[in-house]
């Protein structure tokens, strides 16, 4: 059966339309980092906010009023914690974390890449999504606080270096 009774797609159309207008407007007067993607802890707030606004239009067991409670507690709680952490060096530790060099002057960081649980091969793909084809063509790969793999070219202008081989597919 495709629906039991008009009255729940009704209820999920309101209650849907509703959260979704009070989201938009919530995250617009929170700031963009409330959506951010600068690491870990800005990845499980939006997480959270996505299941608390499903939880609120689907289930008809939670009011609508009290999911955008819990919407207005997760975006307030993200604004308090990331103000504070901007504010405080000793907040800001368990809350970020800190980019990593993983390959140097065209050199793998072995330590650095266990240390991160990043391999070898993860390592050559995404240097070739940025086309570049051998390691010691880059001058630096950083795995950025939100797990991203940025690329730093290396090569002229850059540190004296010779490649022996094309990185390994």
């Amino acid at each position: 059966m495709f629906f039991d009774k008009w009255h729940g797609l009704l209820r999920t159309v309101i209650a849907g339309g509703a959260a979704y207008v009070f989201l938009v407007l919530l995250l617009r007067g929170s700031g963009k980092r409330t959506l951010s993607k600068l690491n870990a802890f800005d990845l499980i707030i939006t997480v959270a906010l996505s299941s608390t606004l499903a939880t609120s239009v689907m289930s008809k067991d939670v009011a609508l009023a009290e999911g955008m409670t819990a919407l207005v507690l997760l975006v307030g709680l993200q604004w308090l914690i990331t103000g504070l952490s901007v504010r405080s060096a000793r907040l800001s530790q368990p809350v970020k974390s800190e980019p990593r060099l993983l390959v140097h002057q065209g050199r793998l960081l072995p330590a650095a890449m266990k240390h991160e649980r990043v391999t070898e091969d993860e390592v050559h793909a995404a240097l070739r999504t940025q086309r570049i084809g051998r390691v010691c063509d880059a001058a630096g790969v950083v795995m950025e606080t939100d797990g991203s793999l940025s690329m730093i070219l290396g090569g002229e202008g850059g540190w004296p270096h010779r490649c022996a081989a094309p990185v390994d597919s």
